[in-house]
Protein backbone atom coordinates (compact mmCIF):
# COMPACT_ATOMS: atom_id res chain seq x y z
CA UNK A 1 0.00 0.00 0.00
CA UNK A 2 1.32 3.42 -0.96
CA UNK A 3 1.68 5.87 1.93
CA UNK A 4 0.07 9.30 1.89
CA UNK A 5 2.43 12.28 2.07
CA UNK A 6 1.87 14.76 4.87
CA UNK A 7 2.05 18.52 4.35
CA UNK A 8 5.37 18.74 6.19
CA UNK A 9 6.84 15.95 4.04
CA UNK A 10 5.64 17.78 0.93
CA UNK A 11 7.30 20.97 2.15
CA UNK A 12 10.59 19.15 2.73
CA UNK A 13 10.44 17.68 -0.78
CA UNK A 14 9.76 21.09 -2.31
CA UNK A 15 12.55 22.78 -0.36
CA UNK A 16 15.06 20.16 -1.41
CA UNK A 17 14.14 20.70 -5.08
CA UNK A 18 15.14 24.35 -4.87
CA UNK A 19 18.31 26.24 -4.22
CA UNK A 20 17.44 26.00 -0.55
CA UNK A 21 20.25 23.46 -0.18
CA UNK A 22 22.81 26.29 -0.01
CA UNK A 23 22.27 25.98 3.74
CA UNK A 24 23.57 22.41 3.79
CA UNK A 25 27.08 23.38 4.85
CA UNK A 26 25.99 26.11 7.27
CA UNK A 27 25.44 25.76 11.05
CA UNK A 28 21.90 27.09 10.55
CA UNK A 29 21.03 23.81 8.85
CA UNK A 30 21.06 22.04 12.22
CA UNK A 31 18.50 24.52 13.53
CA UNK A 32 16.36 23.97 10.46
CA UNK A 33 16.53 20.19 10.85
CA UNK A 34 15.32 20.51 14.46
CA UNK A 35 12.46 22.79 13.42
CA UNK A 36 11.41 20.29 10.73
CA UNK A 37 11.51 17.42 13.23
CA UNK A 38 9.30 19.42 15.60
CA UNK A 39 6.87 20.27 12.80
CA UNK A 40 6.62 16.61 11.75
CA UNK A 41 5.92 15.53 15.34
CA UNK A 42 3.30 18.27 15.78
CA UNK A 43 1.62 17.26 12.53
CA UNK A 44 1.62 13.60 13.59
CA UNK A 45 -0.06 14.51 16.89
CA UNK A 46 -2.68 16.58 15.04
CA UNK A 47 -3.46 13.70 12.68
CA UNK A 48 -3.79 11.26 15.59
CA UNK A 49 -5.99 13.71 17.52
CA UNK A 50 -8.22 14.20 14.47
CA UNK A 51 -8.50 10.45 14.03
CA UNK A 52 -9.55 10.10 17.68
CA UNK A 53 -12.19 12.80 17.33
CA UNK A 54 -13.52 11.33 14.09
CA UNK A 55 -13.60 7.80 15.45
CA UNK A 56 -16.08 8.83 18.14
CA UNK A 57 -18.58 9.43 15.34
CA UNK A 58 -18.46 5.79 14.27
CA UNK A 59 -19.58 2.70 16.10
CA UNK A 60 -16.25 0.95 15.69
CA UNK A 61 -12.61 1.99 15.46
CA UNK A 62 -10.72 0.15 12.76
CA UNK A 63 -7.28 1.07 14.08
CA UNK A 64 -5.63 2.46 17.15
CA UNK A 65 -4.64 6.09 16.40
CA UNK A 66 -0.90 5.36 16.20
CA UNK A 67 -1.57 2.35 13.96
CA UNK A 68 -3.77 4.52 11.71
CA UNK A 69 -0.98 7.10 11.37
CA UNK A 70 1.69 4.49 10.63
CA UNK A 71 -0.43 2.66 8.07
CA UNK A 72 -1.53 5.87 6.34
CA UNK A 73 1.63 7.98 6.49
CA UNK A 74 4.37 5.58 7.58
CA UNK A 75 6.24 5.63 10.85
CA UNK A 76 8.51 8.65 10.36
Amino acid sequence: MEKTQTAVEWLIDELTKTQFLWLSDKPEMNDLIEIIKQAKEMEKEQIIDAYNIGSYDTSEKQFRPEQYYNETYGSK
